[in-house]
């Protein structure tokens, strides 16, 4: 559905590849840039609490999360170019205003700035490659997209680790590093993004045909099963943004590596969470029947892998740990919930439908900074944080097998007229 530009640049697909995959990379840079050096932020801004520090993700999370539904309405109505550069714009602005901070407050101001600007995104992103990426490889090529996550991932983790923690460079100039990034990123979707001029001008015909499918996509996306999505989603996401912004301290504080390494040690969670999304994104793309069984397998993997972490023993174990759980992670299992939630919905809300589904899903990513903070400050450590993330993943395995999977082998027995699967 939706593939018509595709007829007229063949190769169009692959350039939004690439383009998409930079966005990624620029927001994950921005992302993880500050937390391996939480303590210089910490020491420049009066010595605030791990609660104060917390809260930057968490107001970035914040504002991302309730940006998702808005976002998806107006890229539906407005198209994918209209929404991405304004965007970007005001993510570099958010980038400078972080930088220039004195005060925790100003830092805030600029997270803020950030997650209003970079929620427009995901929507955006993925209902563009499920327009025009052929569909025998949509898994495999939101893979490659995601994939600018855990490149951003790196670069932040190790630039900032090198750059402030070991050559000593202020860590506002990171900031204003990456907001030259982003308008060049920002350029890059100019020249490679076509506005959709067919989505106003065809609305008519396609609404004749999905009229009735439309009517019913509000009960639809709250279905039991849909919710069932949105929690695994949920889990999937807590665990991975705790990581995220709090592995490095974890690492520094109660296992004791240098910070100067410690970005190094974290970023393998990223390196190896590319070939695992390429290789399980491929493979269902092959065998799409195995979907569900592949999905309660990686979230029983995080899970197991994520409590390893606590429970290394010495550096070689937490070493694996990390690895496995790069592998068998959040962006293992993102583009094949993608992939199922983008062929369930007409196209004409599709970014819509990517909106709900990544705002229940990114609700965690509020929750866990701010929550993983508050547990290391009142109990002085945080492991119980890890169990949480743990416990989330398995329940969410449970609940998928119990709502998704074996509603869908009765399905199958009685041929759904709706369904594609």
């Amino acid at each position: 559905m939706g593939q018509t530009v595709k007829k007229n640049d063949p190769n169009y697909y692959k350039k939004i590849i690439f383009a998409l995959c930079l966005g990624w990379v620029a927001i994950w840079i921005y992302r993880t840039i500050l937390t391996p050096i939480y303590p210089q932020i910490q020491e420049s801004l009066g010595n605030i609490s791990d609660t104060q520090v917390g809260l930057i993700a968490s107001i970035y999370f914040f504002a991302y999360t309730g940006m998702q539904i808005p976002s998806g309405i107006l890229v539906d109505k407005f198209g994918q170019k209209r929404v991405l550069i304004p965007a970007f714009i005001i993510f570099a602005l958010a980038a400078v205003v972080i930088g220039s901070s004195t005060t925790i407050t100003q830092v805030y101001v600029g997270a803020l700035m950030a997650g209003l600007s970079t929620g427009s995104y995901y929507g955006a992103a993925f209902s563009l490659s499920a327009k025009y990426m052929p569909k025998d490889k949509k898994s495999f090529s939101n893979a490659i997209i995601n994939s600018g996550s855990a490149l951003g991932m790196v670069i932040g983790l190790v630039g900032s680790s090198v750059l402030v923690g070991g050559l000593e460079i202020q860590w506002n100039y990171m900031l204003y590093m990456i907001a030259v990034l982003i308008v060049a990123v920002t350029f890059v979707f100019t020249l490679f993004v076509k506005q959709d001029k067919k989505t106003a001008t065809n609305e008519t015909s396609e609404d004749k045909i999905t009229a009735q499918a439309t009517v019913s996509q509000g009960v639809e996306l709250f279905s039991i099963k849909k919710l069932a999505i949105y929690f695994v989603y949920f889990a999937t996401c807590y665990g991975y943004y705790m990581i995220v912004t709090w592995l490095p301290s974890f690492l520094v504080g109660e296992k004791g590596f240098e910070q100067g390494s410690v970005g190094y040690v974290a970023a393998l969670v990223a390196v190896t969470a590319v070939p695992g999304a390429l290789i399980f994104s491929k493979y269902i793309d092959k065998n799409a029947h195995m979907r569900q069984k592949l999905i309660i397998f990686l979230l029983i993997g995080a899970a197991v892998t994520i409590s390893l972490t606590v429970f290394a023993p010495n550096p070689s174990v937490l070493y694996v740990a990390l690895v496995l759980y790069g592998l068998l992670g959040k962006l293992a299992i993102d583009p094949v919930l993608i992939t199922y939630v983008t062929d369930s919905v007409p196209s004409n809300s599709m970014a819509k439908a990517l909106g709900i589904f990544n705002f229940f899903g990114m609700t965690s990513s509020v929750i866990a900074p701010t929550l993983t903070g508050y547990i290391g400050d009142i109990t002085g450590s945080k492991v119980l944080a890890f169990y949480i993330a743990a416990i989330l993943l398995a329940a969410a395995a449970i609940l998928f097998f119990l709502v998704v999977m074996l509603k869908e082998k009765k399905e199958k027995k009685v041929i759904h007229p709706l369904t594609n699967e």
